[in-house]
């Protein structure tokens, strides 16, 4: 059989995910604090290879669980772990987590607050050619309504693997992690900016005057470089990266209101009950003028193609933010 190996590195042909997924960090993060912390235990659902959650399972095999195809029994499970004192990390795709699973997450760790972390990867329109019903563009929105839950979208492996381990060492109650398919760009670490993410403290990654935009996720590093193109055109632009959605750091939000009068959300998700919708709400309760407006899926279901195109055509890579915040600032 021949293998062809000539594909666009933005196709995420299935066959070469393990190798491009080089952010998704939950699994080295855990191996790494595992000795230190014998309450750790990971959960999956056939996917610990493609989620790389499987790194922990290969230090650590008696403390690692393949439910198979049984995700809302993983999730009731995770949360029988948390009782006991231990600290589950639960990962696989995101339409299977945040979306499928969300009763027994609202019931079973929401509910009684225990401390569960929910890794939802592949999230957004990742998938793909996969299908629409394999894209996960509502779990930001499903998860920000429970109580008591953390959500987190953050923009690379770095980020993800601080934020992992301050939920190990000293964050309490359950987290819904929205983490991306692995191979994007980093935002943070050895040759990016040199920022240490917090739980709950947004990262201004950039300074303008013009306009501020707020995005989460993989979104974070197609913000920088829609920066770099408004620039072109003679337009300062801030950014932040909110990468805590649930608490929202309100404050860097009402700053950036008042420094540059208007503001651009950025998510690779359903506008409705995601980031935006977040900012929204400050904004609105807040009473600052500002000028806003939200970016991302505009409510509806997206289509089918490879990511690269998909990003392309709902605006989400960097042109595309870059000609949405011209246009919203032209208005």
């Amino acid at each position: 059989m021949t293998v062809h190996t000539d594909f666009h590195k933005d196709t995420w042909e299935l066959y070469k995910s393990l190798e491009m997924a080089k952010q998704l960090t939950t699994g080295e993060t855990l191996a790494r604090l595992g000795d230190e912390h014998p309450e750790i235990v990971a959960l999956c659902a056939d996917l610990g290879k493609p989620t790389r959650i499987y790194e922990f399972g290969k230090k650590f095999p008696d403390r690692f669980f393949n439910f198979g195809i049984a995700e809302k029994n993983m999730v009731t499970a995770a949360a029988g772990l948390a009782s006991t004192g231990k600290i589950p990390f639960v990962s696989t795709y995101a339409s299977f987590l945040g979306i499928l699973a969300a009763e027994n997450i609202r019931t079973a760790v929401a509910y009684p607050n225990l401390n569960v972390r929910l890794v939802g990867t592949h999230t957004g329109i990742a998938m793909g050619f996969y299908g629409s019903s394999h894209h996960a563009t509502e779990d930001i929105a499903i998860t920000r309504s429970m109580a008591n839950m953390t959500v987190i979208s953050p923009a690379d492996g770095t980020a993800l693997a601080e934020m992992i381990e301050e939920s190990v060492k000293t964050y309490q109650g359950p987290i819904y992690f929205r983490v991306s398919r692995g191979r994007e760009e980093p935002v943070y670490g050895t040759d990016g900016v040199k920022v240490k993410n917090k739980i709950g403290k947004a990262n201004v990654l950039r300074q303008g005057t013009d306009l501020t935009i707020i995005a989460c996720g993989i979104e974070v590093n197609e913000a920088l470089k829609a920066a770099d193109k408004l620039a072109d055109y003679g337009i300062s632009a801030s950014v932040i990266d909110m990468h805590t959605i649930k608490p929202l750091d309100t404050n860097c939000v009402l700053d950036a209101a008042k420094n540059t009068g208007a503001i651009l959300t950025i998510e690779e998700h359903n506008i409705v009950g995601g980031l935006g919708s977040a900012v929204a709400e400050v904004l609105m309760e807040s009473g600052v003028q500002c000028k806003f407006k939200r970016h991302g899926i505009y409510d509806q279901y997206s289509i089918i193609g490879k990511p690269y195109y998909l990003y392309q055509h709902y605006q989400l890579d960097g042109d595309g933010i870059a000609s949405v915040a011209k246009q919203f600032l032209e208005k």
